[in-house]
């Protein structure tokens, strides 16, 4: 996880070597590109959404700009897709439901509360995937830290929201409730996606030949990430 970006392998590798040869791994890795594909079209499409909510124009180029780098993050994971011989749309269509249902348990009825979400919301998400990324090939764990690399959104939404609660402090508490929402909703997204997709399970589980995790191992996962949370609304200035 700590390797650097080299960036995907280009060119079409329809045929896999390596373990990708092995055609368990490699549904496991269609799937998790599908997951993570779906993701990113779905953030695409809700900060485009959440744009209409901006204070100023300023703001609203900031959210377009993010929506943008979001849908470029699609585009790659589609080619590798593509790539590997796979429709990129029906690698996604499993995930469809418990992605929709996420937002839809979601949706941000302020501006602060969509920032929060795209800071706090989307660092959970990106924190389970980079935990899955550990197990899997150099060139994929490669696309998938690149596609979970920064938009620019963090600094910028941080700066927001605490400047909203330093003029009216008030708002930190109702924007706290909303981040301990968010990672309930979050984390049982995540656990959702793993039970339902037995590859998915195989792919932590490991093999003969791949490291895995056993049920303690999964357990320090998800106090990872919860401690990441933690601090990610402590940057905020909220109570998690």
């Amino acid at each position: 996880m700590t390797e650097p970006n080299a960036g995907p392998t280009a060119g079409p590798i329809a045929g896999g070597t390596g373990a990708l040869a092995d055609p368990a791994y490699r549904e496991a890795v269609v799937d998790l590109l599908g997951a993570l594909a779906y993701g990113e079209i779905s953030a695409f499409e809700r900060l485009a959404e959440d744009a209409k909510l901006a204070p100023t124009t300023r703001d609203k180029t900031e959210l377009v700009a993010m929506a943008s780098a979001e849908f470029g993050h699609f585009a790659s994971l589609r080619e590798r897709l593509n790539d590997l011989g796979a429709d990129p749309f029906v690698a996604m269509a499993p995930f469809q439901q418990a992605i929709d249902s996420f937002h839809a348990h979601t949706a941000p009825s302020t501006w602060l509360e969509g920032l929060v979400k795209a800071y706090v919301g989307d660092g959970l998400a990106a924190d389970f995937y980079r935990e899955v990324a550990a197990f899997l090939d150099a060139d994929t764990r490669s696309l998938v830290l690149e596609t979970l690399a920064d938009t620019g959104h963090s600094e910028f939404a941080v700066d927001r929201v605490r400047a909203a609660i330093e003029a009216d402090p008030k708002v930190g508490g109702r924007l706290a409730l909303w981040g301990r929402r968010l990672m309930g909703e979050a984390l049982s997204q995540a656990q959702r996606v793993v039970a339902e997709r037995d590859t998915l399970s195989a792919l932590l589980a490991g093999g003969v030949d791949r490291p895995g995790m056993d049920l303690a191992a999964i357990g320090r996962m998800f106090t990872r990430i919860t401690e990441n949370h933690t601090q990610r609304m402590s940057t905020l200035g909220l109570q998690s």
